[in-house]
């Protein structure tokens, strides 16, 4: 049968012990088959929702001085606001604007490793304090709502409900990214964001209600993944789909760019593990492992390496004027 629309799976389902083994069974069929899903019933009160996206407007609303002043640029962590046209995927430029918001921390003071220097404060613009509340607030919550479904896949590839905890004990690299996909300039504009698959754990999106863009390639072809007001958009990132030997599936997805006129904001949550962990991987049981598809030899080198080498490598080839400003030296080997 034709796939038209992702599948929906209600997170409370899973607090019940009369429906939790049944969500746990779509939920393993879901990103078996498919890799994407909208999820409700994650606990998220919905003022939450309506305030980040009011609060991404305010920022996107801005003087552009006062974005540039923030510019990532300016930040060797990776923080702060890209302007349009600033990040590429695979070698493409993306048509939006946004602003990286991860773990506020202190910099790591003598750098073992290059991607120690992914540690470090935010970018917050003077002018709007409230961006760190809400920020705050949305990260403390979709960390939450990671770790609830984390549990719950563990559990349905027949493993301890902490297997992966251990990767997210000690300062995950989760972070958000508000994002404006602003009115394409001219017919040369042709993606928002291109084909890609997410390279982390799982992504936990929320687009602004009554907008379009988001494309999920399936068997047949590419499909729309439009908004569901105070709803999810999830999908599992590479790590996941390596650990379980291709079992769970990364699907390839993109943006398209706006129509003349149009703007969207969208806010994707990417749950990570901490920059020196490894996702564990998952001895599947015979009836799964028979079913799982497989990983190449490149991609398990990535599972068994710790999380920030991939990260670290992941940024410099998104957002080359931060690379070649901070890490020149990194430039060859960024790949």
């Amino acid at each position: 049968m034709t796939l038209t629309q992702l599948p929906i799976l209600d997170l409370s389902l899973a607090d019940d012990p009369e429906t939790a083994e049944q969500f746990r069974a779509d939920l393993r069929r879901i990103t078996h088959e498919i890799g994407f899903f909208y999820l409700t019933g994650h606990g998220v009160p919905d003022e939450e929702f309506s305030r980040i996206i009011e609060v991404a407007k305010r920022f996107f609303a801005l003087p552009e001085e006062e974005k540039l002043a923030i510019e990532n640029t300016n930040s060797p962590h990776f923080r702060g606001y890209t302007r349009t046209g600033g990040e590429r995927t695979r070698g493409e430029v993306d048509w939006r604007e946004q602003i990286d918001i991860g773990p506020h921390r202190q910099p790591v003071a003598d750098p073992e490793f290059a991607f120690d220097n992914l540690t470090g404060p935010n970018l917050y613009p003077e002018s709007l304090p409230e961006l760190k509340e809400v920020t705050d607030s949305w990260h403390a919550a979709l960390t939450e709502v990671g770790n609830r479904l984390l549990t719950q896949w563990a559990l349905s590839l027949g493993q301890a409900a902490d297997h992966f905890a251990p990767a997210f004990d000690q300062d995950p690299e989760s972070f958000i990214k508000i994002v404006r996909y602003p009115a394409a300039e001219d017919e040369t504009v042709t993606q928002g964001v291109g084909e890609h698959r997410d390279s982390g754990t799982l992504t936990l999106l929320y687009p602004q209600p009554g907008t379009t863009g988001l494309q999920v390639l399936t068997e047949d072809g590419y499909i729309d993944a439009d908004p569901i007001e105070n709803a999810f958009v999830v999908n599992i990132g590479k790590l996941l789909e390596v650990a379980t030997d291709g079992y769970l599936k990364a699907t390839v997805h993109r943006v398209l760019p706006t129509g003349p006129g149009r703007d969207r904001i969208s806010i994707p949550f990417f749950y990570n593990p901490g920059l020196r962990s490894q996702l564990p991987a998952v001895e599947l049981p015979p009836e799964l492992a028979a079913q799982a598809r497989g990983v190449s030899v490149d991609e398990l080198d990535a599972l068994h390496s710790v999380y920030g080498e991939n990260a670290f490598a992941s940024r410099l080839r998104s957002h080359p004027n931060v690379a070649e400003r901070h890490y020149p030296e990194h430039l060859v080997t960024a790949g």
